[in-house]
């Protein structure tokens, strides 16, 4: 039995559908994953970058743009990438994002934010006419490889660790919400006596206190200049000596004179007792 014409041109579709349909699915994506351990492949070459979540509605409708501007990649010379900072606290720390979708441009190494609008046109017109240059490149300390984002990122990847571990408590052990809190505190604390032990320690092996030494007896050979007013000082102390000798031995000359004088006194005045008794 023979298809009318009017049930062929269905058919036909719907074949041309089911053939499309695999290679459609099969197809890589021309947008790039970058995570913390690929990263550092941003400061070679041209890379756009978006940061993103799978959350976001204005991501979600960001996504087919990106995708059909990711195409043209390999005609501008340029990386397209994304983020997923749900998966990569580490990154969204290190480029401070705070708002979504963010998009970021880096020509090696120099970054720059996006904030033009976001359609495929724009972005390959801000790609092949360098309309990046008319924007300020950030500050290299706040440039994703500086020390200062490193420990940003070091931090946000502390906190989304500390957000597992409390859902992993609470969730799988059965811990209150108070007892989660109690073993962070805990943590936190023992975590504080050790670091501050360990800076005691290299402090004291890189400036040891200074402990004071016994000072050493004078020598007994002097230098003449320096015996000459010790010679001085030894002259006026046995004259002192010697005056205070003199003085002494006058004032003992003196009471046995005194004594002398009263005892021939005592002498004249007993005979005279006698004599007027008798």
């Amino acid at each position: 039995m023979a298809l009318s014409g009017s049930v062929r041109a269905p058919v036909a579709v719907l074949l041309l559908l089911l053939c499309l349909a695999p290679a459609t699915a099969g197809r890589r994506s021309d947008v790039r994953v970058v995570t913390d351990e690929n990263w550092r492949e941003l400061l070679e070459g041209e890379w756009m970058i978006e940061f993103y979540a799978p959350w976001c509605p204005a991501c979600q409708n960001l996504q087919p743009e990106w995708e059909s501007f990711a195409e043209w990649g390999e005609d501008l010379e340029v990386n397209v990438a994304k983020v997923d900072v749900t998966e990569q606290p580490g990154l969204s720390g290190r480029f401070i994002i705070t708002a979504l979708p963010t998009i970021y441009h880096c020509k090696d190494g120099e970054f720059r934010r996006y904030q033009g609008p976001r359609t495929k046109k724009d972005f390959i017109n801000f790609i092949s006419e360098k309309e990046w240059k008319n924007i300020g490149p950030i500050s290299s300390w706040f440039g994703p490889g500086s020390v200062l984002m490193g420990s940003m990122s070091a931090l946000f990847q502390l906190s989304m660790w500390i957000r597992t571990w409390h859902n992993y408590f609470i969730e799988d052990l059965g811990l209150p919400v108070w007892g989660s809190y109690t073993v962070f505190a805990l943590a936190t604390l023992l975590s504080g006596l050790f670091l501050g032990l360990c800076m005691i320690f290299v402090a004291d092996c890189l400036c040891p206190s200074k402990r004071r030494r016994p000072q050493p007896y004078p020598s007994k050979k002097l230098r003449p200049e320096s015996s000459q007013p010790l010679k001085k000082v030894e002259e006026e102390q046995e004259a002192d000596e010697d005056d205070v000798s003199e003085e002494e031995a006058e004032s003992k000359e003196g009471t046995n004179t005194d004594f002398l004088q009263n005892a021939i006194r005592q002498r004249s005045v007993g005979p005279s007792l006698a004599t007027d008794k008798s």
